[in-house]
């Protein structure tokens, strides 16, 4: 698997794995993440133009998409319930979708991010059990519970190098 930032060109490819993304969150029974258009075609066009999109390619296909920033997140300045492993610079990993057809992408993906920074923070929503075994699995301790813009919160989760 080979990962690249996101073109333009690939924006309906990418939209189409959200929406299967989608689907596989509420088959999981995650019934209350992504909702009401979230993420919208316009935001990931907008990750899209600063660089921060990516995605995943096998055998010359699309399979997954991300969101990897190195700018800090506002929504992770107060965390609740815990702490940060460290107050270093960190990566950030938002809106990891993948078209559930490819074995070990999620695992890949976070990888390959980890080597581009050895200080990862993420955040998935209490309902996403799977993304939360995911993480657990690749050795990201859970760190507490942030709030997003909207107010609601997610499981924080981090991890550093060793």
């Amino acid at each position: 698997m080979d990962i690249r930032k996101t073109k333009l060109e690939d924006l309906d490819q990418v939209m189409a794995i959200i929406d299967i993304a989608r689907g596989l969150m509420r088959a999981s029974g995650n019934t209350i993440q992504w909702t009401n258009g979230y993420p919208s075609r316009e935001y990931i066009q907008s990750t899209i133009a600063i660089g921060e999109n990516y995605v995943c390619i096998e055998d010359d296909a699309i399979v997954a998409t991300f969101c990897f920033s190195l700018e800090p997140d506002p929504n992770y300045t107060i965390i609740e319930d815990g702490q940060w492993l460290n107050e270093e610079p960190y990566g950030v990993v938002h809106r990891l979708a993948s078209n559930g057809q490819v074995k070990g992408v999620a695992a890949h993906c976070f990888q390959w991010c980890f080597e581009q920074c050895h200080n990862i923070r993420v955040d998935t929503h209490e309902t996403n059990i799977p993304m939360q075994k995911v993480l657990t699995k690749l050795g990201y301790i859970r760190c507490g519970i942030i709030y997003v813009g909207d107010g609601t919160p997610r499981v924080a989760f981090q991890k550093i190098e060793s």
